[in-house]
């Protein structure tokens, strides 16, 4: 009798226990509270996030090639120019002496010539004269040589003539070759007059170079000279002015991380706004990638070139821009709230794998998907898992692809409340229910 008594006595307990311990997992997990958030249709822009500096399209930098003391400045900041304006000039005393005296080694060259040419006209002279003196020898030796056969005069009247010829025809070719370096002297000379001209025309150019003009119509946005300053011009030509071209015109240079750039096409819609004017937002395209890197502190970025109208004006080189570009776009397609994709519910799987395009037809997009989880609440409240393939994303919500004939099809309709976070009463009520991480 009293065992029996004490074995239901133990029942009883065993049974108050159990049904105690139930009650609690009962009560925690009706206190687990989730946050939900509906799935929607519409649009999605992803974009990649850069900074960058506004810059001009076209600037030139003005620098000079002579060295000397500038003697004025006629151009400031922001001063419009013309191409061919006078903007600076150097002090052009040393460069006017050196004009004249390469024009004095240029006269003095012209005068060799002309003696070089009085020279061969005299020797051209002379050889006339020794070509007359020939001939008149020759005909005394010949008359001569018949007067000897007739037995007039002796034989030594006809050697003696006989040696006069052989003397003026050595005097001709003396004289001859007299002519041909006459003429030498000539070539000489005047290749010495034609080295000496270009030293003028150096001489000159280097005197026009004092004359510092903008090589092009713009803006002066940089100056770095002042009057009675003195520049050096030795390996590398000093800068003295930086002249935009047209600031109607101008780019942002942003450099974008090396994970993002191959998403950076030319032809992109581009958005960036400034410091300057907070809350406006301005409109550009990507007008080039540059395939030259940076490496700075081992982070890799190129240059994106975004191209954009000025005609405001209001936007200034130098300017620090934060540019988004949009390199995706989707039109009325299902969207989730990122925090959804981030929730994980311990013991809670999806019942099957995301239907594949072969198994369903699929949008396009879908085979290049990547995959993520979502959860739904049943009839009960309970969570219940779904794999599903994910498209872009703009930051806040990404695009929800789905097979048209799939389970998840039929569960992700648009207004489908999706579990997106749990309360914080929830988190401290738990003891011993669903576990959950974000």
């Amino acid at each position: 009798m009293k065992q029996s008594t004490w074995i239901s006595g133990a029942l009883l307990l065993a049974l108050a226990a159990g049904g105690g311990w139930w009650w609690s997992q009962r009560q925690a997990q009706a206190a687990v509270q989730f946050r939900t958030a509906p799935i929607e249709r519409g649009s999605l822009q992803a974009s990649v996030s850069a900074s960058g500096t506004v810059n001009p399209v076209s600037q030139v930098s003005v620098g000079t090639q002579v060295s000397g003391q500038v003697r004025a400045v006629y151009v400031d900041f922001n001063t419009e120019v013309k191409a061919g304006q006078l903007i600076a000039e150097i002090d052009p005393q040393t460069f006017e002496y050196r004009v004249r005296s390469a024009q004095a080694d240029v006269d003095a060259a012209r005068a060799a010539v002309q003696i070089a040419t009085a020279n061969a006209a005299s020797s051209r002279a002379n050889v006339s004269r020794a070509q007359t003196d020939l001939a008149e020898a020759k005909r005394a030796h010949v008359r001569n040589v018949s007067l000897v056969a007739q037995g007039f005069i002796a034989q030594s009247e006809a050697d003696r003539t006989n040696a006069a010829v052989n003397s003026a025809q050595e005097s001709l070719h003396a004289l001859e070759a007299l002519v041909g370096v006459s003429q030498a002297q000539i070539q000489s000379s005047q290749a010495n007059v034609a080295q000496r001209e270009a030293a003028l025309a150096q001489a000159r150019i280097d005197l026009s170079r004092t004359r510092i003009t903008s090589p092009v119509n713009g803006i002066v946005i940089k100056r770095t000279v002042e009057r009675g300053q003195t520049v050096a011009a030795s390996l590398q030509a000093p800068e003295l002015f930086v002249i935009a071209r047209n600031l109607s015109d101008m780019q942002v240079d942003a450099s974008v991380d090396e994970a993002d750039v191959g998403r950076i096409r030319p032809g992109q819609k581009v958005s960036f706004t400034v410091e300057a004017f907070p809350g406006q937002r301005f409109e550009g395209e990507v007008r080039q990638v540059r395939k030259a890197a940076t490496n700075v502190s081992n982070v890799v970025t190129y240059v994106a070139v975004v191209g954009f109208a000025n005609h405001s004006g209001r936007l200034l080189p130098g300017m620090t821009a934060s540019v988004r570009v949009v390199t995706d776009a989707r039109e009325n397609v299902l969207k989730v709230p990122n925090a959804a994709l981030r929730v994980r519910i311990a013991g809670v799987e999806p019942a099957v794998a995301p239907a594949s395009p072969a198994d369903a037809p699929a949008p396009p997009q879908a085979a290049a998907g990547r995959a993520g989880r979502l959860f739904l609440l049943d009839g009960d409240g309970q969570p219940v898992a779904y794999a599903v393939r994910l498209g872009v994303s703009d930051g806040t919500a990404t695009e929800l692809l789905l097979a048209s004939e799939s389970p998840e099809a039929q569960a992700l309709v648009e207004g489908a409340m999706v579990i997106t976070g749990v309360t914080a009463q929830a988190a401290n009520a738990r003891s011993g229910g669903p576990r959950m991480s974000f």
